[in-house]
Order: C-alpha cells, then sequence, then structure tokens
C-alpha cells in the first residue's frame, strides 16, 4: 500500500511539541522536560552490549555525533562506530553486507537496482528507507562586503553549470538590484564523492532550473568546477577561498558561519534558510514507498509562501528483517532511540529540523517492525 498525503509543516514550536504528539513505547514517560542528561535515553536496555557498525552520510554526521554520545551514556555496554563515508559509500558497504545500517541523504536508487541488491543482503526480508531528519541544504557563499545575497534557481544553476563567472554576472545583478557586487572570480565549489547532498542539490536543479544533466549522488563532470570531500571539506574550501559558494547543510553552514543566500521558490519568492521555512517545503512531501518502506517525493519547485526550496531528508537504510542476530536488538534499539521524541528534539540545537510528528509516527512504527 503506498502512503500519500501531505507532512505536516516543521516548526521549532512543532519541534518543542513533538513529545505531546506522539509517544514512545520504551519510555515511561513522554514528558521529557523533566529528564536530565543522565536520564535513559530512549530504547535504553542495561543489558545491552556491542558494537554496531555504519557508515554514509556526512550531512547527518553532527547529529549522528549527538545521538551516539546520548545513547552511549545511558547503554555503556554499547559503542556506535559511524564512519561520515558519504552517502553513495554507505549504501555500497550496506550492500556488501559490512555495516548494519547506512545514512543516506536519499533513498534507495531504483534506476541502479539499488533496492533489489539491498534485499538480497537482507536475505530474509526487505531493505527499508527509513527518514530520521531534515537537513536544509544552504547555498553558501565568501564574497567580502556582500550581505543577504538572493539567487534564482536560473542563476544557481548557470553558476554550477560554470556558465556565470563573475559575481558582477548581469543574472545576479538581477536577482540583486540593490547590491554592490564586485567583479570577483566565481569559485564554485561541489562535492567530489558520491553525496546524497549532490543528488538533492541536483534535483532540485533539473526541476526549477533546467540543468542540462542528470541528477544523481556523483556530481557532471560537465559541470566541471572545484570538488571537495564532504560536507566538512566544502564548508572549509568556501570558508578559505575568497568568491566561493557550493551547497551544504545547514549544520554544517552555522557551524562554520558560513554566508547563506536567501533562494527563490517556485512562486519567485526570495526566502532566507531556517528550519521553519525548510518545514514548508517538508509539509509537501510525499510518502511513496510501500509498507514500512518509507521514501519520499519531494517538491522542489513549491509555491508554499515562506518556503524555501531545497531542502533533503536524510535516511537510515536497513533490513527490516534479515540483519544479524547479534544486531538486530542494538540496530532497533539505537533507531528506537534517533526516532524518540527525545532523539529529535536533541537535533533542533545542530541546524537541523525534525521530523514532522505525522511522519515520525510511521517511522517509530517501521523501527518497531525490525526483527
Amino acid at each position: 500500500m503506498k502512503y500519500a498525503g501531505r507532512l505536516a509543516a516543521v516548526t521549532l514550536v512543532g519541534a518543542l511539541s513533538l513529545a505531546a504528539c506522539g509517544t514512545d513505547n520504551n519510555t515511561a514517560s513522554t514528558d521529557t522536560s523533566s529528564s536530565s542528561a543522565a536520564a535513559p535515553a530512549a530504547g535504553s536496555d542495561a543489558g545491552l552490549s556491542g558494537t554496531i557498525n555504519a557508515a554514509g552520510s556526512s550531512a547527518q554526521a553532527n547529529a549522528m555525533d549527538e545521538w551516539k554520545k546520548s545513547f552511549q551514556q545511558a547503554n555503556s555496554g554499547v559503542s556506535i562506530n559511524y564512519q561520515p563515508s558519504g552517502s553513495g559509500a554507505g549504501v555500497q558497504a550496506f550492500i556488501q553486507g559490512t555495516v548494519s545500517f547506512a545514512g543516506s541523504d536519499s533513498a534507495l536508487n531504483d534506476e541502479k537496482g539499488e533496492p533489489a541488491l539491498a534485499d538480497a543482503r537482507c536475505k530474509t526480508g526487505k531493505a527499508i528507507n527509513l527518514p530520521m531528519v531534515t537537513g536544509p541544504v544552504a547555498v553558501v557563499y565568501n564574497l567580502e562586503g556582500v550581505e543577504g545575497l538572493q539567487l534564482s534557481p536560473k542563476t544557481i544553476g548557470g553558476i554550477f553549470d560554470s556558465k556565470i563567472t563573475k559575481w558582477d554576472d548581469a543574472a545576479i545583478k538581477a536577482d540583486n538590484p540593490d547590491a554592490k557586487l564586485p567583479s570577483t572570480p566565481i569559485q564554485a565549489f561541489h562535492r567530489s564523492d558520491e553525496s546524497g547532498t549532490s543528488d538533492n542539490f541536483t534535483k532540485f536543479l533539473v526541476k526549477t532550473a533546467g540543468w542540462p544533466y542528470e541528477a544523481a549522488k556523483a556530481w557532471p563532470t560537465e559541470a566541471k568546477g572545484q570538488g571537495a570531500k564532504g560536507s566538512d571539506g566544502i564548508a572549509q574550501s568556501v570558508k578559505s577561498t575568497p568568491g566561493a559558494v557550493s551547497y551544504v547543510e545547514l549544520s554544517y553552514a552555522e557551524n562554520s558561519s558560513l554566508a547563506k543566500a536567501k533562494v527563490a521558490n517556485g512562486s519567485g519568492e526570495f526566502v532566507e534558510l531556517t528550519p521553519e521555512s525548510a518545514g514548508k517545503t517538508v509539509e509537501a512531501a510525499e510518502v511513496t514507498g510501500q509498507g514500512n518502506d518509507l521514501k519520499l517525493s519531494i517538491d522542489y519547485a513549491t509555491q508554499a509562501a515562506g518556503a524555501y526550496p531545497i531542502v533533503l531528508v536524510t535516511y537510515e537504510i536497513t533490513c527490516e528483517k534479515g540483519l544479524p542476530a547479534e544486531e538486530v536488538k542494538l540496530v532497533k534499539s539505537f533507531l528506537s532511540y534517533t526516532s524518540s521524541d527525545e532523539g529529535q528534539q536533541a537535533l533542533t540545537s545542530l541546524g537541523y529540523a525534525p521530523l514532522p510528528a505525522t511522519l515520525l509516527a510511521k517511522v517509530k512504527t517501521a523501527v518497531e517492525a525490525i526483527s
């Protein structure tokens, strides 16, 4: 059966009210306001021990670090080893059976045959895509003296296709009629590794800017530009390079104090990136997977007022059934925590937007089915 429907908008108020919107079967109380740093995390088990190996999305690395810290504090016998190797590498590691779950900024790709390969790895069950957090994608830049830069999708496409090469290009001037733009050369950076962030960013360009290449995790060589590995590599490259521009998750942009451009949505409105504005785009997302597979379809050309259009939802990809027996309890307990109200609320200060309550309820049900 396909799920379809509009997802509730993510707002900070909504994030703080998640505890009232759902319950966690592994906790004694939904009142998180009285919990302390030493309180047991959702899914904690005094007898739980072992190691979880996982890899993938660097976009969710900051979230994973926070989740690991809290979960391991509550479960001292557990070690969580997450390698932020990039979404493509994480999916391949999962298919090869070297990790218990993969972090990915895009769901398993049908055209590449990834669902079938992942199902084969699971043997007795199927692989499922579990959305775990919204990671808005910022268009970041390093341009001294220029604040509040505005960029339309078409202009962004021209920049990253090496068609617009100076910051005072007519297209950028048209987006910023009141700005004093220097003739500084544009240094456009893209991910050098296969990345779900690149996949989502190029999907946005295909849908909104007439991008002439395929949307993919691997950056198209025809588009040229300069490569940097991982989200941290992108952030460092932009910060250290005058005239630089790139795309990176909001958490990395904020951690590196990078300037973020306002991006025009489908109605032509230039919108500042915030968790709230990203949530208005997630509101239009549709769950297109079947059963406990919660693959999403995002409307990058949304015309919703105040909606920031470039968002990604980062997934955990694992087996609904078929993980080795020694891994099942560990993975289920950890993902129960990350999808708990407590786990989701922990992300609001890190530049992420928690999942809408309606989607979060589906994720909790899917995690509970892991066996």
